[in-house]
């Protein structure tokens, strides 16, 4: 049916590769491309003999040319961004030269500025428009998962909501004394950041972490968490009428937060460039290299993830309540596609978005948040593709 150039090597691009080959009805031919070629190379040989076609490149994600050569040599359908946030705009500008749809799984962010916003993705929203291609933002599982969960609950279950909790958590254990489970230098910018929450219209920011409740979450227990700023706060206070407030919330065990207030204590969090040895160098992406790739955290985790939506608001005029969620295992992760649950809530959808969007189901010209598609046919996959989900309908509630 398809063709999918996918940008990226990592711990979530194995899984968007592993989850093309197993629905090679949608998806005929890949390619995967990534700075480090022999990744590339290591993925194709994983999965050779199926019926997907693959075939690898080496490429420069920061060089807009470099992409649209790539992208005009193998004439893909859609391009599946699951590289570093840094690199969305060239990615977006190559697909807007060749005419070809974009998914990504993250918002763009400026390397030198801890700083997440959509602002400068949805300013492509009209070359997007009159190029009649699609961009769709975030089809990851949060952002994206979290964001189709409540367009299903604003669609089959509210008149109105009023308030969204989105409740992140891992359960799971890699052994490591201190290790992130996506890209550490991402991640670390992401937790050291002011909290933020949306609330009557405003934007209330807390210090990093200092919001803290205990949450019973099914199959996992009860877990401290913790008030963060995510991007889909962003786009769903934006898209969901009548919403009055949206937080966001993450597990992290004391061991995690012990090590990371050491590390940020001592500077090696810092993105500021100090000089070393007569070399520039970023104390947070030096910390990167020495620190386990979360790649191969796979056949080390056990536990399980929970990531879902506690959602509150009006029906028929009456109070409603609602909770949302999937709960996925690490091992059985690992079982299925060499990787750890963490990885593949976020690669799993990635495959959906770019299946959808190839089906011609959520596809129309411009640049989209998945909250702003129908939600069925996203719910529908994600049942039969890997991440099941839940419903509570009196659930415990988040003061």
């Amino acid at each position: 049916m398809g063709k999918a150039l996918i940008i990226g090597a990592g711990g979530v691009a194995s899984v968007v590769v592993h989850k093309c080959c197993q629905n090679p009805d949608v998806f005929e031919e890949i390619c995967i491309a990534s700075r480090t070629l022999a990744k590339c190379d290591a993925l194709k040989d994983k999965l050779a003999g199926g019926q997907t076609k693959i075939s690898t490149a080496q490429l420069d994600a920061d060089n807009t040319d470099e992409v649209i050569e790539l992208i005009k040599s193998f004439q893909p359908d859609v391009v599946i961004n699951v590289a570093l946030p840094y690199q969305d705009l060239t990615i977006m500008d190559a697909c807007l030269a060749t005419g070809v749809h974009y998914v990504d799984t993250a918002n763009y962010e400026p390397q030198d500025t801890a700083k997440f916003e959509y602002s400068w993705q949805w300013a492509y929203k009209e070359r997007f428009e009159k190029a009649g291609i699609t961009a769709l933002l975030g089809s990851g599982f949060d952002p994206g998962v979290t964001g189709v969960f409540t367009a299903y609950a604003q669609k089959h279950y509210f008149d109105e909501i009023h308030t969204i909790d989105i409740v992140d958590a891992n359960a799971g254990d890699h052994g490591y004394p201190f290790a992130t489970n996506f890209n550490p230098e991402i991640n670390i910018r992401e937790i050291t950041a002011n909290g933020r929450y949306f609330e009557n219209g405003e934007w209330i920011e807390t210090p990093p972490l200092s919001e803290k409740k205990v949450y019973d979450l099914p199959e996992i227990g009860p877990k401290d968490i913790y008030l963060l700023y995510h991007e889909e706060l962003e786009s769903l206070a934006a898209n969901i009428p009548g919403v009055k407030k949206i937080r966001f919330w993450m597990t992290f065990s004391q061991n995690y937060l012990t090590h990371l207030k050491v590390l940020e204590n001592v500077g090696m969090t810092s993105i500021e460039p100090i000089v070393y040895e007569g070399k520039e160098i970023i104390p947070l992406q030096f910390l990167k290299a020495i620190l386990p790739d979360p790649a191969s955290l796979g056949p080390r985790t056990k536990g399980k993830t929970n990531i879902g939506c506690i959602i509150q608001g009006t029906k028929d005029g009456q109070p409603k309540t609602y909770y949302v969620y999937n709960v996925c295992d690490h091992e059985e992760c690992y079982r299925e596609v060499g990787s750890q649950a963490i990885s593949y809530t976020t690669g799993v959808p990635a495959m959906i978005g770019a299946m959808l969007i190839i089906k011609g189901i959520w596809k129309k010209p411009g640049v989209y948040n998945v909250e702003e598609f129908d939600p069925d046919p996203f719910m529908d996959a994600l049942n039969k593709h890997g991440l099941p989900w839940q419903e509570d309908f009196s659930p415990t509630l988040l003061d």
